[in-house]
Order: C-alpha cells, then sequence, then structure tokens
C-alpha cells in the first residue's frame, strides 16, 4: 500500500520542551483520530539532536495531507508553535509497497 509522508522537523526553544510536545500530540491525536486519510502521525525526538523533534506523517495521499492542512486542530498548532520552535524545511516522500 503507497501513501503521502510528510517529515516535518522542529528546533525547539530551551526550556520549552514539555509545552511543545504537548501541543504536537494535541496535533497528532486528532490528526489520527478525526482525519479518515490520515494512517500516522508520530511525535519524536531524535537522539543526538538536543532539541530536535521529527513529525512522521503518512496519509493516504497528497489530498489527504492538503485537507489536512485546513484542520483547525493543525491551526491551533500553528498558531502555538512559534513561540516554542522554530520550523525547519519540511520533506516529502512516497511510501513504497512492501
Amino acid at each position: 500500500m503507497s501513501g503521502f509522508v510528510v517529515f516535518a522537523e522542529f528546533q525547539v526553544k530551551p526550556g520549552r520542551m514539555a509545552e511543545f510536545l504537548a501541543l504536537a500530540r494535541e496535533d497528532a491525536s486528532h490528526s489520527v483520530r478525526d482525519e479518515p486519510g490520515c494512517r500516522r502521525f508520530d511525535v519524536t525526538q531524535l537522539e543526538g539532536g538536543e532539541g530536535r523533534v521529527l513529525f512522521y506523517e503518512i496519509y493516504d495521499d497528497r489530498a489527504a495531507f492538503d485537507a489536512h492542512l485546513a484542520t483547525p486542530h493543525l491551526a491551533r498548532f500553528r498558531a502555538g508553535f512559534p513561540a516554542l520552535a522554530e520550523q525547519l524545511p519540511v520533506r516529502f516522500a512516497t511510501l513504497q509497497p512492501s
């Protein structure tokens, strides 16, 4: 089964990790629960990358990701994260069937 993969990386400001993770987990849980086209949304902390957080998201296709961009929970995340972290470039990939 193929899919549309999103890697979104953030550099969290010192002392703000708990707040950032709470905001990120809220977005992730709503994405998986409320968006039929969102298959997976993991919030991970990178080893050896002090303050680096990576979102690993899998959607059915680009249209499902585009629908995610219009959700209220993503709007809340976008409004809240700039005080907590800097967003690094977002990367996209295609999940290849096994």
